[in-house]
């Protein structure tokens, strides 16, 4: 999966700025490589993508090394100072995600293993927080908290969305169940009925996607949110019942939940400055050992990727609004809307690969 070795990639690089001279043997970084998930030698990978890694022999050790090509370093520099200009942005997707919380706190591992999603610069613990402790403070080494909630921020995605006419066909009989919204905390109004605590739950995972820059989360970084966010039931379960709002990709190792009303034909439908230069970054995963042309190669390697990727993403030609609308009926609805439809968990579906279920 491109995307997956594009972390890996990362992972890889992070690891290399480390080392003193901004570079490290090969033999230390196989010593490594289990640390990021690499299950292959690290050299065979390191010389799959040759616009992202060289290789060379060190002239006085006479061992071989590794370094970033400055290609990747430039668009690594631009990936960071785009991360920096977004610094207000930044702060309130943090104080929207603690106010997810159940007590307005979150673990500091929690947020670090999610950073590269969230679109937070690695050092945020110390370039970000210690500028804004009017609203965060570390309650401990490893705990972030909220000093104040902003009611103003606490509207999740969803409810922002407007319908259009034409899909009332889609709503579900769900919609009567009222709806228990994101950001309302439940130790104040307690959830007693199962279906509506998986129905809050859909909104707390749709609203935590939404958040991300790419619209997508590894499925098993979902756990370390479980107890924050009061998310205790069987998440990849209630995940694969609704193909109408998630998709979980299975290619590689990596199973990754996809908010599906954000992609069509494979491309994020309202794309981000960081988006899109990790859309080059991709294009060099993509370009492997081919030479491609400096300036337009990366991206056009993309847009081939996403057209063949659109059949396994979005089967056929995937209309995102549609699904948004269903999402928005389901998740906001209440128990005064009377209409009596079928539910979206049994809209038509058709398997496709890679995992999960597409419209047809």
């Amino acid at each position: 999966m491109p995307t997956k070795n594009l972390r890996l990639a990362l992972d890889l690089h992070e690891f290399i700025s480390q080392q003193r001279n901004g570079y490290a043997s090969l033999q230390l970084l196989s010593r490594w490589r289990h640390e990021v998930g690499l299950k292959i030698e690290i050299e065979a990978f390191l010389k799959k993508y040759p616009h992202i890694f060289d290789i060379y022999v060190h002239p006085i050790k006479n061992n071989q090394c590794c370094k970033v090509t400055p290609k990747m370093a430039d668009l690594i520099a631009e990936e960071d100072a785009v991360i920096r200009e977004n610094e207000p942005a930044i702060v309130k997707w943090l104080k929207k995600l603690l106010m997810l919380s159940t007590d307005g706190t979150l673990n500091m591992h929690a947020l670090w293993l999610i950073r590269r999603e969230l679109g937070l610069p690695d050092d945020y613990r110390c370039s970000i927080l210690p500028n804004h402790q009017s609203e965060f403070s570390l309650r401990s080494p490893d705990t972030l908290t909220l000093v104040t909630r902003d009611e103003n921020l606490a509207v999740a995605d969803v409810e922002e969305w407007r319908i259009e006419k034409g899909f009332r066909e889609k709503l579900g009989n769900w919609q009567r169940l009222p709806y228990t919204k994101a950001y309302e905390n439940n130790e104040l109004h307690p959830i007693h009925n199962v279906e509506w605590l998986k129905k809050h739950i859909v909104g707390i995972l749709h609203e935590l996607l939404s958040l991300t820059m790419e619209k997508m989360i590894p499925l098993e970084r979902f756990s370390h949110f479980r107890r924050p966010f009061d998310m205790e039931v069987n998440l990849r379960e209630l995940i694969l019942k609704h193909p109408g709002i998630f998709y979980i990709s299975t290619k590689g190792s990596t199973q990754t939940v996809l908010l599906r009303e954000s992609y069509s034909k494979g491309c994020l439908v309202d794309p981000n400055p960081v988006y899109n230069v990790r859309r080059k970054m991709l294009g060099l995963i993509l370009s492997g050992c081919r030479g491609i042309d400096e300036m337009d190669g990366p991206i056009q390697l993309v847009e081939e990727h996403n057209q063949e990727s659109s059949n396994i993403t979005c089967k056929g030609n995937y209309n995102p609004t549609p699904i948004s609308v269903a999402t928005l009926r389901w998740l906001t609805s209440g128990p005064a809307n009377g209409l009596g439809v079928h539910s979206p968990d049994r809209e038509t579906t058709a398997p496709i690969k890679g995992g999960g279920m597409a419209p047809s």
